[in-house]
């Protein structure tokens, strides 16, 4: 009798041992939710191409879970395909023409608008090119001129109202050669397609192919802003206003930078 007592209080001991370390163990490792994958789409102005690249690179070492695809474009390109109801979560647009007609529409989240970055618009050619600023642009030997479409390319509006404050305008018109957007007419002169081309100062710092001859006066267009909002249809507005708020952070600053952009602090 004595025996089997024993041998059951050794069994209930087991039985209880056991239990603790189950219980111990769930508690060490408890399941821990995974962040679901969240997809943005961020439409941008085609001038900013390779510094977003950088930055989408360095947000996702942060933030792995947030996938970003870029829509690069002319502005006005880009403000049309979201009027018509293209997928867009955010957009950076190069000129405050396009903002303005989207939230004369309704169709960005008005508070989360802000002035992004600054530019300059500088005249470029090949490396071996004779040309010095924009009256040589006059001579007989100068045959074509790119510039970005004006009435879509808020670098090629730049252009048009910097040429016409230096009296070239109309003088130049059977030079001209138009561009979809700012990064042809810097493969435009690259190529050597055309002498010479109007562009970002951001767009003549990414390319080894061509110089920069001349700086438009700061008082023959205006101010360039890039201006960026959240699209008012996006379903990631808390995901889209994060990244925003990261392209407005030091950290981006700094690669805007580089390559050429005045980062706007505020």
């Amino acid at each position: 009798m004595k025996k089997l007592l024993a041998f059951t209080l050794i069994i209930a001991l087991t039985l209880s041992v056991c239990t603790g370390c189950t219980g111990t163990k769930e508690q060490a490792a408890p399941t821990q939710p995974e962040a679901k994958p969240v997809y943005l789409t961020i439409s941008a102005a085609a001038s900013l191409k390779d510094a977003a690249e950088e930055l989408k690179g360095l947000y996702a070492k942060k933030h792995p879970y947030v996938n970003i695809t870029y829509n690069f474009g002319a502005s006005g390109t880009l403000q049309k395909q979201i009027e018509e109801g293209a997928p867009a979560d955010l957009f950076i647009s190069a000129g405050k023409k396009q903002m303005d007609a989207l939230a004369e529409k309704d169709l960005i989240v008005k508070e989360s608008r802000k002035d992004l970055l600054g530019n300059e618009l500088v005249l470029i050619t090949q490396k071996d090119s004779k040309i010095t600023g924009f009256e040589d642009l006059l001579k007989p030997k100068v045959e074509k001129v790119s510039i970005g479409t004006p009435e879509s390319v808020p670098a090629g509006q730049y252009a048009k109202d910097a040429l016409t404050s230096m009296k070239l305008w109309n003088k130049l018109q059977p030079k001209l050669v138009l561009a979809k957007d700012v990064r042809q007419v810097l493969t435009y002169v690259e190529t050597g397609n055309v002498a010479a081309g109007l562009v970002y100062n951001s767009d003549a710092v990414t390319s080894k192919d061509v110089k920069v001859v001349a700086t438009a006066p700061s008082d023959s267009h205006k101010p360039i802003l890039y201006p960026m909002a959240v699209v008012k249809n996006t379903k990631q507005q808390k995901a889209a206003k994060e990244f925003a708020a990261f392209l407005s952070g030091e950290e981006a600053a700094r690669v805007f930078e580089k390559y050429g952009f005045k980062a706007i602090k505020k």
